[in-house]
């Protein structure tokens, strides 16, 4: 259960993007959500009109925390501490993606199959994670600065599927390992 602490409508989008993530979006039930954020299931309606509002909504949580968490990556002193600190970020949420997946990297694929364009604002968090690491690779003076950032992120995607896939949190530490010596390597 979500704790009763913050608003009704922070605690509806914030179980939103947890269940969503756990159950995907067509499994999920408004009541699903209202449950797990401890809201009568009718008080949803107050704040979301449908479903897909709360589906936005947990994708500006998505967008809410990656900010956070890159604002807190800039805080590192330099470029690579920065890539290996969102690495670092991503292993110790191995157990999370071994049984759901990456959070936004699944949502994105449920939406991508969906016309009606939340596709496309997730798509916004995700190329502002790789415009960010392009511009880390470009302050360590690399010319091919976009073609890392995507390599870094499409590492990171492709292990949370097969750490999901094999239920295997480790494989996602090992290739944690590997990023960060490939970032030292650069």
């Amino acid at each position: 259960m979500t704790r009763r602490s913050g608003g009704k409508r922070e605690r509806l989008t914030d179980a939103a993007a947890r269940v969503l993530h756990e159950q995907g979006v067509e499994k999920t039930t408004l009541a699903d959500i209202a449950r797990a954020a401890d809201v009568p299931v009718g008080n949803v309606y107050y704040y979301f009109k449908t479903k897909d509002d709360l589906v936005e909504a947990a994708i500006g949580t998505h967008g809410d925390a990656l900010r956070s968490t890159l604002a807190a990556l800039d805080e590192l002193p330099t470029p690579p501490d920065r890539l290996k600190g969102l690495v670092r970020g991503w292993v110790d949420q191995r157990e999370l993606a071994a049984r759901y997946g990456c959070p936004t990297g699944t949502l994105a694929t449920e939406l991508d199959k969906r016309a009606d364009g939340l596709d496309r604002k997730i798509a916004a968090h995700m190329r502002a994670l790789v415009d960010w690491a392009e511009r880390q690779f470009d302050a360590m003076g690399r010319d091919d600065a976009r073609e890392l950032a995507v390599a870094l992120i499409a590492a990171y995607q492709g292990i949370s599927v097969l750490t999901n896939t094999f239920r295997e949190p480790e494989l996602m530490a090992v290739e944690g390992r590997r990023l960060q010596r490939w970032i030292d390597s650069l």
